[in-house]
This record gives C-alpha cells, structure tokens and sequence, in this order.
C-alpha cells in the first residue's frame, strides 16, 4: 500500500516558495525554522529530487520544484479554505442541528420549546427524532441528545442537568377500590402497568433512609415502551405505574393521580444534555443547549438544577 502524500510538508513547501525564504515561512505558520526546513528534507527524500536551489545568499526553486509548486499551492489553498469554511459554519449560528429526545418527555416539553427558539434563530434548522430507543450519536451523526437515565461512562460528553423524581402512582378511585400500599410489601396483589425501558422491570425496588431498600416483584398485565402510554390504563384505574415526575407532574397536581408511601423513595433519573466526543461544538448546537438548559430550569419538575460537565 502506497503511503499517504504528505500533505503537511507539501503546504509549508508552498510557504516556502511564497515567501523565499525557510525563516520567514516558520514566522507566517507559527513553526519553528527546524519543523520547516525538516518537512522540506521529507518531500526531498520522498520524491527523490531537489527541490530548491541553496545557496548563502539566495534560493530558488528547481525544475522539479516548479513543477511541483502549482499542486502544493493548490493543497496549501484548499485547506486554507475547508478551514475557513468550517470555522465560519462553527461560529455562526446557522446550519441544521439533528437530535435525538426520549418519546414522551419529547412530545410533552421538548416540542413545546421549539417555537421559542426557531423565532430567536431563524436560520437553524432542527432534525429530531423523538425515540426511547438509546440511538448512537456517531454513527447516526447526531448533534445533540437528550436523556434521561443513569448514563453509562462512555467517551460522549454530558452535561447533567437535573434529577427526576420517580413516583408511585395511581388514581383516587384506584386507591378507594384496592387499598392505599402503606409499604412496599403492601404492592403484594396489586398490579403493575410497566415501562418496558425501566431498569428495574418488574422488580420495583425503594430505599428508605432508616429501612434500607426493599424489592417487591409485581404482576405487570400491561408493559410497553413508552411511558406515556400507560396513562389511559392509570387513568382507568386498571393499576399502578412508577412515572417520570415530568409527565406525572400535572396530574397530580390537578388531584387526577396521587402518590403512595413518598417516604420511600425509587432511585431518582437524570437529565442529561449529551453531545459526541470533540471539545469544540459548533455555535448552532451551543445555542440549542443553552436555550433548553434555559427552559428547562424553569419547569416545577427540575430538581437539583446545575450546570456542570462530566
């Protein structure tokens, strides 16, 4: 297999032939007069011919050099160019940004956000693909995913932002006709209405800060894969469901649901803000992340609030 051209020398030979001069190239790329006369000696020895003249006082290009300058300036312009490009697309907060967001937390507050900042930016466009399926960023070219869980280590970068309650739940009438569980053995008979995506499954485990934890395994007639779809099953009374805070919040609020035993307490989830491996985001997709960190610290649901990286 050939090897790669090098590019690198082949553009600071360009430099050089610009500027006439080793020390003068070093001073315009930022390089020590050793990088560039090494990356010259390189290119000689690779093409197997000279390609400037040397003398004390002056320095001139070869045939070979001369034949070889139209390319290296071509390859010198070209990067100058795609770097140009991109730094400006970095910087300017215009382009398409895709996401990726969980169904229901999607539907119900990330779409709401939307309007508000397609009017503050015009011209970003946005690509979501609203799923509770754990997609993978870089192989679907993602910009930006929204998640709620106990994140993996992983080499994406997540900037957490918040810890969601998860709530036992169920309607008054539900309470009135089965009882109201004072414990978690008291789940024993009850049944369960299951998120498919749920860590635990069928095995509900709470902790209590003077008993310990305890795991109730329960009956579940009804498991899908979107937590929002148990709703009308809970609202019927037809069981009981451990929900995200954020789509039980209203609920309970209005008195359609309440909690049982809150003293114990269901490992709390995070929302996460991830976006793939790179230090550098583009100034479209920090703009994305600042807005919804922005609206989202707004919401009665957000507990714990903060800004930091891990």
């Amino acid at each position: 297999m050939n090897k790669l051209p090098d590019l690198e020398a082949w553009a600071i030979f360009a430099k050089v032939a610009q500027t006439g001069s080793f020390a003068r190239a070093a001073t315009e790329l930022s390089l020590s007069q050793g990088t560039v006369s090494k990356a010259i000696t390189r290119l000689e020895a690779r093409v197997k011919s000279m390609l400037f003249h040397r003398t004390s006082r002056s320095m001139t290009l070869t045939d070979s050099g001369a034949i070889a300058l139209e390319f290296a300036n071509k390859i010198l312009e070209e990067g100058l160019a795609v770097e140009a490009e991109l730094t400006e697309q970095s910087a300017n907060v215009h382009g398409q940004v895709r996401v990726a967001a969980p169904m229901s937390f999607g539907l119900s507050h990330v779409a709401p956000a939307l309007p508000g900042f397609m009017a503050r930016y015009p011209e970003i466009a946005l690509d979501i693909d609203f799923s509770d399926a754990l997609l993978d960023l870089v192989e679907r070219r993602f910009d930006l995913a929204i998640r709620i869980a106990k994140l993996s280590d992983s080499s994406l970068l997540a900037r957490r932002f918040c810890t969601i309650r998860i709530l036992l739940v169920g309607t008054p009438a539900y309470f009135e006709q089965h009882g109201r569980p004072r414990h978690p053995r008291d789940l024993a008979g009850h049944r369960a209405l299951q998120y498919a995506y749920s860590p635990r499954g069928e095995n509900w485990r709470f902790r209590h800060p003077q008993h310990g934890e305890f795991t109730q395994t329960m009956y579940a007639p009804l498991r899908v894969n979107n937590a929002e779809a148990l709703v009308p099953a809970l609202d019927a009374g037809l069981g009981l469901a451990l929900q995200p805070e954020f789509l039980a919040w209203q609920d309970i609020q209005s008195g359609k649901l309440e909690t049982a035993f809150d003293d114990w307490e269901v490992e709390p989830i995070a929302l996460h803000l991830v976006t793939p491996p790179g230090r550098r985001r583009p100034a479209r997709v920090q703009a994305l992340i600042d807005y919804l960190s922005d609206y989202f610290a707004e919401m009665p649901w957000a507990r714990g609030v903060g800004p930091g990286e891990s």
